[in-house]
């Protein structure tokens, strides 16, 4: 099994700015210290985020880091012109050495949507066209295109040529049979947000893609799946484990119902039993990673790069004993492809 840590940049504290995009910074060089197999930073253009520009922080930490895999988490498309996200991230390929992977989807909130003029009804159907045509200009040297939401190109050149090519392309997914099966169509990878339910509608959309991947013609044996976490804290004992997180999630709850929402998980023990947090000694985190492998059969997983409230050293010594006593067993027992090799990028045009 592979590990990414990934941030969604949520700014909800009276912090600085600058502070924060500098936690992130940190929080990157450190995921490569500890061995991390790749970083990733995720796309939201409403408050409490801050991270309506992946591009540009993924290639600051491109300049901080030499090893990891770079991410998006997701690219969202639906409300992106595809031929501008094409040059930001061709440039990014560059700037990283080969390191960069994308994670795609039609993203969600309405506030986004206002924003961007994107409905919906037509932000599933702007998502695969963007893709149709961002996908074609990893691949060909000109391009002829036309669709319905932006205008056509007729032997379109698009600069600078990538230095993956093509870069791989994983689609994520939260609720939607759309983004499956559009990874399915096209044989990519399949990233499962399981993060805010219990596992059964996420197993279940990601049996749809293993359905649809068989349906459209491709080998059942080369699909690849990939799942979140809800948040992860672990300790020697699961009672210190338990007891350090409580506030965190505590905390957690309480801005949900400021916010008007009402809570899937209701206490820390219902969201350890339930849903895919990840909080305990380091056998119990082992055991339930497995538990989960036998409904996806997935080959990587993230965890939260931040420290969701937890101090620096709670942070650090949290995720070092994940690579020192979790991540290793992990991997010996649940095999994984490798990632797309630095050294291996194809040439350009």
């Amino acid at each position: 099994m592979k590990f990414l840590a990934i941030t969604l940049i949520v700014h909800a504290d009276r912090k600085p700015t600058r502070q924060r995009f500098q936690e992130v910074l940190d929080n990157a060089v450190l995921a490569e210290e500890l061995g991390f197999d790749g970083f990733g930073v995720g796309e939201r253009h409403e408050r409490p985020f801050i991270s309506s520009s992946p591009p540009v922080v993924l290639s600051h930490i491109a300049a901080l880091t030499s090893r990891i895999r770079l991410f998006t988490a997701v690219t969202t498309l639906s409300l992106l012109d595809p031929v501008r996200a094409y040059e930001d991230y061709a440039t990014l390929d560059n700037l990283s050495g080969g390191r960069l992977e994308l994670i795609i989807g039609k993203g969600n909130g309405s506030a986004q949507r206002q924003l961007f003029h994107v409905t919906e009804d037509d932000q599933w159907d702007r998502n695969a066209e963007s893709y149709e045509l961002f996908r074609r200009l990893w691949r060909e040297d000109k391009v002829t295109w036309a669709g319905r939401f932006r205008p056509s190109l007729d032997d379109a050149e698009v600069w600078p040529e990538p230095l993956q090519r093509p870069v791989r392309v994983w689609h994520g997914s939260a609720t939607s049979r759309e983004s499956v099966d559009l990874a399915a169509r096209y044989g990519d990878p399949l990233f499962s947000a399981n993060v805010t339910n219990p596992i059964e509608p996420y197993a279940a959309l990601v049996r749809h893609y293993r359905e649809r991947w068989e349906f459209y013609g491709h080998d059942p044996a080369d699909a690849l799946v990939g799942a979140g976490s809800a948040g992860y804290y672990a300790a020697k004992n699961s009672q210190e484990a338990i007891d350090t997180y409580r506030p965190l999630f505590n905390a957690r709850l309480a801005m949900f119902r400021k916010l008007g929402l009402d809570p899937v998980f209701h206490s820390l023990e219902d969201a350890i039993e339930r849903s895919s947090i990840l909080v305990g000694s380091p056998q119990q985190i082992i055991d339930k990673v497995h538990r989960y492998h036998e409904r996806f059969g997935h080959e990587v997983m993230h965890l939260q790069a931040d420290a969701d409230g937890l101090t620096d050293d709670q942070h650090r010594t949290s995720l070092e004993l994940f690579q020192s006593d979790i991540a290793p067993v992990l991997r010996r027992e649940i095999p994984s492809r490798p990632f797309p090799s630095v050294e291996a990028v194809p040439t350009g045009r």
